[in-house]
């Protein structure tokens, strides 16, 4: 008994470890492209007079001088310093709001000021960008960070909007469930798979949906038929 009960802690710390990198994944890839689409943004109200491929030339030299780089150790180190601020001891988020906050408290916008600072001077120094590029850029940082800070913000809203959803969808799923209509699950199911592909991984949110996929499986594996086996359901059960 004191060995299996090993076994089990071990693995469940094991699943959290993997749930925390899924997790910082997620944000990773989210926030990279929620940051890239606010500056291209952003830079299109500094560059007024600049033509679309101006812009992009603009956005390639700054790229070279290790713009992506630098927003990507940004948002990891606010990422994990963030999770020390607010307590995440086991390594994963329990809910979004928390993952907003320790996004926030970890200093994603500080750190991303800094990161145009240093590319700015680099790109400047080694030629990639002329001065009066360079300046403009400065003067405008200030709406770089508040387009990147409200797109944050929104991501967060939309993550938020999306669990909402994906509630409704399993209660729907549910319902159709008792009501043995699998045309309205096999819909449901449907969005329900469309909005765990937007939201950042929870372990609650994907035992939920994993017990109503097993289920769903077994009733579609078994020609929409509903007479499944006390055991068919435990097994669906234990497989979450």
């Amino acid at each position: 008994m004191e060995r299996e009960n090993e076994l089990n802690q071990n693995q469940e710390v094991q699943n959290e470890l993997e749930m925390g990198q899924e997790q910082n994944n997620f944000l990773q890839s989210t926030l990279g492209q929620v940051v890239n689409t606010a500056l291209d943004t952003a830079l299109r109200w500094i560059l007024p007079d600049f033509v679309e491929n101006q812009v992009i030339d603009v956005k390639d030299s700054l790229l070279k001088g290790g713009l992506k780089e630098g927003v990507d150790t940004a948002i990891s180190n606010a990422i994990n310093f963030g999770k020390s601020i607010v307590g995440i001891f086991t390594g994963n988020f329990e809910n979004i709001s928390q993952a907003q906050s320790a996004i926030k408290k970890g200093g994603i916008i500080e750190g991303i000021s800094n990161v145009i600072d240093n590319v700015l001077n680099k790109t400047q120094k080694s030629g990639l960008l002329n001065q009066n590029i360079v300046n403009l850029i400065k003067q405008g940082k200030n709406v770089i960070l508040d387009n990147i800070s409200k797109n944050i913000s929104d991501e967060f809203t939309s993550q938020l909007g999306s669990l909402e959803k994906l509630g409704k969808y399993e209660e729907n799923w549910k319902n159709y469930y008792e009501s043995q209509d699998f045309e309205g699950m096999e819909r449901e199911y449907g969005k329900i798979k469309e909005q765990l592909q937007n939201l950042m991984p929870m372990e609650n949110t994907l035992k939920e949906a994993r017990n109503i996929e097993n289920i769903h499986l077994l009733i579609k594996n078994n020609d929409g038929q509903f007479n499944l086996s006390k055991e068919e359901l435990e097994l669906a059960q234990m497989l979450t």
